[in-house]
């Protein structure tokens, strides 16, 4: 972005260093008493008179030109590299926030902005990383409510420890329940989406 902005202001730069040294350009000044002196002895008309600043007049038009050409180019470039990555990376956060994780961000570029893409992308990962944990969990945790709730049906236990237990697995049953409808709301990726591309 640094770049665009170097670019405007160099072109500024050069325009403004051109008119400055045309204006205190001992030549201008010189045409400009010659073209008086020949005005006022009558040699020469009104337009001859005017034409050195005439000729100024068109270069700063030029100029003016040149600059808003400069601006437009970068600006284009801007829209280009700039707005483009940072409207993709945008619908692709959206779809994050969904609960979508298979989408991830891609900018060919060496900028901030494919920094900000990878760090989206690491963070879908991690999510990943983080559901696939909890699934696991939820699984180990639905065996071991399973087993116990099948030790409690056999009546290896004692009555008043058995209600306790019972309330204890019911509980955790609960909790993985909840826990598993939270993450079924991610889609992650599989191994098939992986080698598919998404």
């Amino acid at each position: 972005m640094i770049i665009y902005f170097l670019l405007v202001g160099f072109a500024s730069l050069l325009v403004g260093v051109e008119f400055i040294l045309d204006t205190h350009s001992s030549r201008l000044e010189s045409e400009l008493i010659s073209n008086c002196g020949k005005y006022n002895s009558g040699e020469t008309d009104r337009a001859t008179l005017l034409a050195p600043i005439d000729r100024l007049r068109n270069k700063a038009v030029l100029m003016i030109a040149i600059v808003l050409l400069v601006m437009i180019i970068v600006l284009t470039m801007f829209v280009k590299n700039i707005s483009e990555p940072l409207q993709h990376m945008i619908e692709v956060s959206k779809e994050i926030s969904k609960g979508d994780l298979n989408h991830t961000v891609r900018i060919e570029a060496d900028n901030e902005l494919a920094q900000l893409g990878r760090v989206i992308n690491e963070m879908a990962s991690n999510l990943q990383e983080i559901i696939l944990l909890a699934r696991q969990m939820c699984r180990s945790g639905d065996r071991f409510a399973t087993e116990a709730e099948a030790l409690i049906g056999d009546g290896e236990i004692d009555g008043h420890r058995a209600r306790e237990l019972r309330v204890a697995v019911e509980k955790m049953h609960s909790e993985l329940t909840t826990l598993n409808e939270v993450i079924e709301y991610f889609n992650i990726y599989t191994v098939e989406h992986g080698r598919n591309g998404g």
